[in-house]
């Protein structure tokens, strides 16, 4: 006997969040499939509060930062990334759609729970949607960790910063220092 799952488009995931279906519990769709996402820590919390607050400083109007809002991508997936810095379409987001890949300069997850889901399939499934760049700031060694250069759904650059000064590919005039993200 075989035993094989349902998987879920991003069409019927969005009638059943506006259901109600998902009201009790919290999850994301990544890959066709409904995951559970952990309730934040507090590092987890104010980190990435604080880290939002910053980007925000340092790139001003030129983007919108999104704090663990989702962002619709095209292999069934609409993860909630912990930060999302995306054009600023306003009205669009409001009223059609979540930001798309090609609205997304980059994406940031804070981890510790959730650390191999995000280093493994997230950077998978973000790197399948040509997402630019995708930070993971692990928060049991307190590094950043930053995924650059996609290629056949693989990302092929991986490094990993503890202090110094970082650029983000889509704003190169932009420097954002590493350890206001990770402390």
């Amino acid at each position: 006997m075989t035993i094989s799952t349902l998987k879920w488009t991003i069409e019927h995931y969005h009638q059943a969040v506006e259901a109600g279906v998902f009201d009790d519990v919290h999850v994301e769709l990544l890959d066709g499939e409904l995951v559970e996402m952990p309730p934040e820590g507090l590092p987890h919390a104010s980190l990435s509060s604080d880290a939002g607050d910053y980007l925000r400083d340092r790139l001003r109007n030129r983007v919108k930062i999104r704090e663990g809002h989702p962002v619709t991508l095209s292999n069934n997936s609409e993860p909630e990334p912990d930060l999302a810095i995306v054009q600023p379409l306003g009205e669009v987001y409001k009223t059609e759609h979540h930001p798309y890949p090609e609205n997304i300069f980059w994406l940031v997850e804070y981890s510790e729970s959730s650390l191999e889901k995000d280093l493994k399939l997230k950077a998978r499934i973000y790197a399948a949607a040509n997402i630019l760049e995708y930070w993971v700031i692990n928060l049991r060694t307190r590094e950043l960790i930053v995924f650059r250069d996609s290629l056949n759904g693989e990302y092929q650059s991986r490094s990993t910063l503890t202090s110094g000064m970082i650029r983000p590919i889509a704003f190169p005039d932009v420097e954002i220092e590493v350890t206001r993200l990770i402390r």
